[in-house]
């Protein structure tokens, strides 16, 4: 299957201008042989970004075909710095479809379920595509999309009412809601939900932990990307996201040299879809994530036979205050640990002239505002050797603000806006 897709996928690519000129040198009939495999340009965001609008369309998008039209658009997830709005037609859609229908499967989700659907619904696919995905499988669906689709007080509500056994959302926004919940003294959808499934962010350890304690059931986080698809899931048996290896030519290279990696060894991902390419043929696409993949784990059930990609989480960023460099994935991981702390953000800022680190808290009930700010400030002069400013604010203060944004902003830098 993927000896076939390669040489569709190239036979594809040579359809647009853009592609003509670097694959002139490529023997279609070759490319099972890595050496002539690898004489195709990875292809990266520069590329992408150096495209107006006119180019893109014209250069790197192929015509569709009158009996295969474009059915509707997919925002870039932002990567290339400008969005960009990729046309998708029926057959990438039947392609893409396959994709996401396979993680409400191999995640465990029942056949039968019924799904609270907390993606946003909009002009980025993965809320549309989880939707259709699960309906394809014969479930019955909530589309109650995120904050500023439906209020989340009415989601906590849909949710108590229906007693779904399938939540779906970005996990910031599951950790929102569960400490909504938890204000009102109960568990999410009366404790009725068995099963998370994830995607769009960073899943950390500790983020993991707070909402499967929350929630009282499992998480599945899923891996894709709007160029590809959505990609894979994990299975609950390997630490990893099994891949659709059908569905996606998966490669994983050392980011200076462009070389393959040893199975299992970090490095750079490129991914060329085998399925769903038709009028945007990303060949050889380094999407930036810093990965590992092993191509032969096993497990159980018939997703055993996919590799296993573990996400390295490298690419996140930080605040650099005084010279440290503070990684907000190191920072959430260690709130999120934090038993008294119900919600945070936390921002850089200018104060008298001085860099600083200031979080703000909301505490759950019955907590002590002075001793969860001494102990949260020793933690943090601890793990970073900078001291914050922490302040305790009243609960509801960031559910409020987090309800008129997509995703929940726990790390902003709000210096340059100082200066302006």
């Amino acid at each position: 299957m993927q000896a076939h897709g390669r040489r569709c996928a190239v036979q594809q690519a040579l359809r647009a201008p853009f592609f003509r000129r670097r694959l002139a040198q490529i023997d279609v009939e070759r490319l099972d042989h890595h050496d002539e495999w690898a004489k195709i340009p990875i292809l990266d965001k520069e590329a992408l970004r150096a495209m107006s609008d006119e180019e893109f369309y014209r250069d790197f998008c192929i015509s569709p075909e009158s009996q295969d039209p474009v059915l509707e658009f997919w925002r870039s997830g932002g990567s290339t710095g400008r969005p960009l709005f990729y046309p998708r037609s029926r057959r990438d859609l039947e392609g893409a479809l396959e994709g996401f229908a396979r993680v409400l499967a191999c995640a465990g989700a029942p056949n039968a379920a019924r799904v609270h659907c907390s993606f946003p619904l909009g002009i980025h696919p993965a809320g549309q595509m989880m939707v259709r995905g699960a309906q394809h499988l014969g479930m019955g669906v909530l589309m109650a999309g995120a904050g500023t689709t439906t209020s989340s007080a009415m989601q906590l509500e849909l949710l108590s009412r229906l007693r779904p056994q399938v939540w779906m959302g970005m996990p910031s926004y599951g950790v929102h809601l569960s400490n909504l919940a938890d204000q009102e003294g109960v568990k999410p959808a009366g404790g009725s939900v068995k099963l998370l499934v994830c995607s769009a962010e960073p899943m950390s350890r500790a983020k993991r932990d707070k909402l499967e304690q929350a929630w009282s059931a499992p998480v599945r986080d899923c891996f894709g990307m709007t160029e590809a698809g959505m990609m894979g899931v994990e299975d609950g048996v390997v630490d990893g996201f099994r891949i659709w290896s059908d569905l996606f030519l998966i490669e994983v290279v050392d980011p200076s040299t462009r070389l393959p990696v040893s199975d299992g060894q970090i490095g750079g991902l490129v991914v060329t879809p085998l399925a769903m390419n038709s009028i945007t043929p990303f060949l050889r696409w380094y999407s930036g994530d810093l990965v590992s993949l092993r191509r032969s784990i096993p497990g159980n059930g018939p997703f055993s036979i996919f590799p296993v990609l573990k996400h390295a989480h490298r690419t996140t960023g930080f605040f650099k205050i005084r010279g440290v460099n503070i990684s907000h994935a190191e920072l959430e991981e260690l709130l999120f640990r934090n038993a008294v702390l119900a919600d945070f953000r936390c921002e850089a800022v200018t104060i008298e002239d001085e860099d600083s680190l200031r979080i703000l808290t909301e505490l759950k009930r019955g907590a002590d505002p002075e001793l969860a700010v001494r102990q949260l400030r020793d933690q943090v002069k601890r793990a970073f050797e900078i001291s914050a400013q922490v302040i305790v604010i009243p609960s509801g203060t960031l559910a409020s603000q987090f309800e008129s944004t997509i995703k929940a902003a726990r790390m902003i830098d709000r210096r340059d806006a100082a200066k302006q």
